[in-house]
């Protein structure tokens, strides 16, 4: 058996009790029933996800993965493929935009290679999975082998079996230029609809590349037809090596029953991933807000996830899920720290 198929028959729905079980104590806080909203949602499925009573987040991780992608040479992207290793670097040095939110929210940031078309020689902080020096152009063939799609998912499975712990959250980001257009392609296989209503303009491109990057999309499905039934090989033919990384950090981290609080559309075309591999995983995942690009709202939709803000974000790298660990966080320390109506001696609500 291999290590996919090991994690997928471990992953289970949440147990309803637990649910109950945090609502009782929620509706024992002092506070009218239901004021706090979604915040009690978040404990609530946070203490059915780990399985504790009285849970606690103790460590805040998020993931930022790597990967160039072949069919930026078809100029689908406002920026040269070689942005993805200077961000990479950037991301180490501690400059970007997910460093900043991190440091706001308390959480560590984990860079991880996974397929960036060039040599970092070992450069201190980066983790190297690297499976592939940046996909094929999926215009004219397969993004990648099956193997290294497998391959790929199964790197970012035994990052979340190399990190797990008790009280972690994770988080996903990633970096790779022109991965909004795999993205793309990845949502309109598995839903059966036309690029154009799941296409946006990624880094902000003008309308002739914009028609163009459609065009690209409907090439790249009709030359690969991907099966919507075999996940793998929807990654493989039109995926990316980060968007896999993804996908296997959701299943591992479901299958040691650690939440993950995932970023934008790109984040969540690897949970769409892992969601169609094991549906029972929507039960681990946070969707930490709704992106500007038109497909986000699409994935989400067929994952029956509601994301927690709507802040017209855009950029990726985790900075979305940053800002859901937080209110996550808030919904936990709600739930474990407020007192009771018995604990304060005040009145109960009639």
């Amino acid at each position: 058996m291999s290590r996919l198929s090991a994690v997928l028959s471990s992953i289970a729905p949440v147990d309803p009790a637990m649910l109950d079980k945090a609502q009782a104590r929620l509706d024992m806080l002092t506070k009218p029933k239901d004021s706090l909203g979604r915040l009690e949602e978040f404990a609530r499925k946070i203490v059915a996800i780990t399985g504790t009573e009285r849970p606690r987040i103790s460590r805040k991780i998020i993931f930022t993965f790597a990967g160039d992608h072949g069919v930026a040479d078809e100029g689908v992207s406002a920026f040269p493929r070689e942005v993805t290793a200077q961000m990479v670097l950037n991301f180490l040095r501690g400059g970007a935009g997910i460093n900043v939110m991190a440091r706001h929210t308390g959480a560590e940031v984990v860079v991880v290679d996974m397929g960036v078309d060039h040599d970092f020689n070992g450069v201190a902080g980066l983790i190297d999975r690297k499976i592939v020096r940046g996909t094929k152009n999926m215009r004219k063939g397969p993004a990648m082998t099956r193997d290294e799609a497998q391959r790929c998912v199964e790197a970012g499975i035994a990052l979340a079996e190399e990190y797990a712990s008790p009280g972690v959250i994770f988080g996903t980001g990633e970096m790779g230029i022109a991965n909004t257009t795999p993205s793309s392609a990845i949502i309109a296989a598995f839903a059966g609809i036309s690029p154009e209503s799941v296409t946006g303009r990624g880094t902000g491109i003008d309308d002739a590349a914009f028609k163009h990057k459609i065009d690209v999309i409907k090439d790249a499905l009709k030359v690969n037809s991907p099966d919507p039934s075999d996940p793998i090989g929807v990654l493989a033919k039109v995926g990316g090596a980060e968007i896999a990384g993804i996908a296997g950090l959701i299943l591992g981290a479901a299958s040691k029953r650690i939440p993950v609080v995932v970023d934008g559309f790109i984040s969540t075309a690897g949970a769409l991933v892992a969601y169609e591999l094991k549906p029972a995983v929507r039960d681990y995942i946070f969707a930490s807000h709704k992106s500007v690009e038109r497909g986000h709202t699409l994935m989400l939709e067929r994952m029956r996830l509601r994301p927690i803000v709507d802040l017209d974000l855009r950029l990726g790298e985790g900075t979305g899920a940053a800002i859901g660990i937080s209110l996550v966080e808030a919904g936990v320390r709600i739930y474990d720290e407020m007192a009771t109506f018995g604990d304060a001696g005040v009145s109960e609500q009639r």
